[in-house]
C-alpha cells in the first residue's frame, strides 16, 4: 500500500532498521539518516579542531563547516550571509528578539495556533521595549486553520511584525504563507512576516525567497538530521538587526550579527548529506507518501463519534502534514495513551500540549491538563504500521464502551 521508494527508503535509518519499535512520536523529533550519523562520527574522529586554524586539519574541518552552512543556505534557497545556525529554533528566534530594535509604540502579532516558540520570543520584546501585542486567532469554524480574513481587523500602521506557523505542530494543517504574506503586504509593505517552519521542514521543501517573508526558523533535528536548528532573516530585515556579536567580529550579514559560537562543528559538517537526500524527487515521494498515512489515520478517526479530530479534515499533501490530534470524549489523552502502550508498548505516540499550550486551551478539553493525544508520522512510517495502531486504539476504545 505505501510507495516502494519509502520502503527503499526505510533503510537509510539504522533506528529503524531491526527494530520492534514503531515511532509515531516524529513532530518532536525525526530518526536520523545513516549519512548523517556517519558523517559525524567521521569529523569528530578526524577533523575536531577549533575553526580558524590554518595547519591542514584546521583548513580541512574549516572547509566542512563552511560546506555545512553553503548547503543550509542553499536548502532554503538563501544566501549564506542571511542564515544563521544554533542549537534549537527557540534559541535563535531569542536570539533575534534580543536583537531586534522596533520604532516606540510599535505592534506585533502573534497567534494561538503556535509552537510556543513562535509566541515568547515576542512577547518578550514587546515588554522589554514598550510594544503591544495582538493575537490572531484560528477559528474553530474553520478547523482551527489561520485565514487572512481574521487577521486583516488586526493590522494597522503600527504593526511591525505578524508572527505565525507554517504548519502547526498540533492539527497537521499547512497554511499558504506565501498568499497570507503577499496580503499583509500589499497593504503594509513594511510589516515584517516571522515564520515558524518546524513542523513544516520534514513535510515539504522550502523556498525563503518565493514565500516573500523576512524570518523563518526550523530545526534539522525534525528532518533527519542532528540536534541544531536553522534562522534565515532576510536583508530587507537587517536594519532592525542589531549585532550580538563580539565588537572585533564583522557586522554585515545575519551570520555576523547573530552568530555565537553556539554552531556545533560536527552537526554543521554533517547537513549537506541531508540536502542531498531531499532532492526535488524525493520531496515528490515523500509527500506521496505521507498523503497516504494522512488518510489511513484520518478516515479511521473520523468514523468514531467518539473521537473529536483538530485540524483539517483532509488528507491532501498541499493541506496538511500527517500530525493528527485528537482527544475521546469520556477519556483523559494521557489515560489513552498509557493504555495503548499497556497493550502493545511499540507503538510510540504522544499525549499533551507538545508546546502549543494557547491552541490546546482553545479546544475545551475534557482534561485540558492532558492535552491531545497526538501521532505525528514521516515517510519512514507505513501503512501497515498505521492500521497496527488502529487495531490497538480500537481495542482500548472500544472496552469501555
Amino acid at each position: 500500500m505505501q510507495t516502494a521508494w519509502a520502503l527503499q527508503a526505510r533503510g537509510r535509518f539504522p533506528a529503524i532498521v531491526g527494530t520492534e519499535q514503531v515511532y509515531m512520536d516524529n513532530a518532536g523529533g525525526s530518526q536520523v539518516l545513516g549519512t548523517v550519523i556517519d558523517s559525524i562520527t567521521t569529523y569528530l574522529s578526524r577533523t575536531n579542531v577549533q575553526l580558524g586554524a590554518s595547519y591542514a586539519t584546521g583548513m580541512q574541518s574549516n572547509n566542512l563547516v563552511a560546506a555545512g552552512l553553503l548547503a543550509s543556505a542553499n536548502f532554503v534557497n538563501a544566501d549564506p550571509g542571511e542564515v544563521v545556525l544554533g542549537s534549537s529554533s527557540t534559541q535563535l528566534l531569542h536570539n533575534l528578539s534580543s536583537a531586534l530594535v522596533f520604532p516606540a509604540g510599535s505592534e506585533i502579532i502573534v497567534t494561538t495556533c503556535e509552537h510556543e516558540t513562535n509566541v515568547a520570543p515576542w512577547l518578550r520584546l514587546a515588554k522589554l521595549q514598550g510594544h503591544t501585542v495582538k493575537y490572531w486567532n484560528p477559528s474553530p469554524e474553520h478547523d482551527w486553520t489561520l485565514r487572512y480574513t481574521d487577521l486583516e481587523p488586526l493590522l494597522s500602521e503600527r504593526t511591525v511584525m505578524v508572527a505565525f506557523t507554517n504548519c502547526s505542530n498540533i492539527t497537521g494543517t499547512i497554511h499558504d504563507v506565501k498568499a497570507i504574506t503577499r496580503s499583509i503586504k500589499e497593504r503594509y509593505p513594511e510589516i515584517l512576516v516571522s515564520i515558524d517552519g518546524v513542523a513544516y521542514a520534514p513535510h515539504r521543501p522550502i523556498d525563503v525567497k518565493d514565500l516573500g517573508i523576512d524570518f523563518y526558523a526550523f530545526s534539522w533535528y525534525k528532518a533527519y538530521g542532528p540536534h541544531m536548528s536553522l534562522l534565515y532573516v532576510a536583508p530587507r530585515a537587517q536594519k532592525y538587526v542589531t549585532p550580538l556579536s563580539h565588537f572585533f567580529n564583522p557586522k554585515d550579514t545575519t551570520f555576523d550579527k547573530l552568530n555565537l559560537a553556539g554552531g556545533n562543528y560536527a552537526f554543521t559538517a554533517a547537513l549537506p548529506k541531508i540536502v542531498e537526500f531531499l532532492s526535488s524527487e524525493t520531496w515528490k515521494e515523500i509527500a506521496k507518501q505521507e498523503e497516504v498515512l494522512s488518510k489511513t489515520m484520518i478516515d479511521w478517526v473520523l468514523t468514531r463519534p467518539d473521537i473529536t479530530l483538530y485540524g483539517t479534515k483532509e488528507s491532501s499533501s498541499d493541506q496538511r502534514a500527517p500530525v493528527i490530534s485528537f482527544s475521546v470524549k469520556g477519556w483523559g489523552s494521557k489515560d489513552v495513551v498509557e493504555a495503548v502502550e499497556k497493550v502493545d508498548p511499540k507503538y510510540g505516540i504522544r499525549w499533551g500540549h507538545c508546546y502549543a499550550k494557547r491552541l490546546i486551551d482553545s479546544f475545551g478539553l475534557e482534561k485540558p491538563e492532558e492535552g491531545v493525544v497526538r501521532v505525528s508520522l514521516l515517510f519512514y512510517n507505513t501503512v501497515e504500521e498505521v492500521e497496527g495502531l488502529i487495531k490497538v486504539l480500537e481495542k482500548v476504545l472500544d472496552v469501555r464502551e
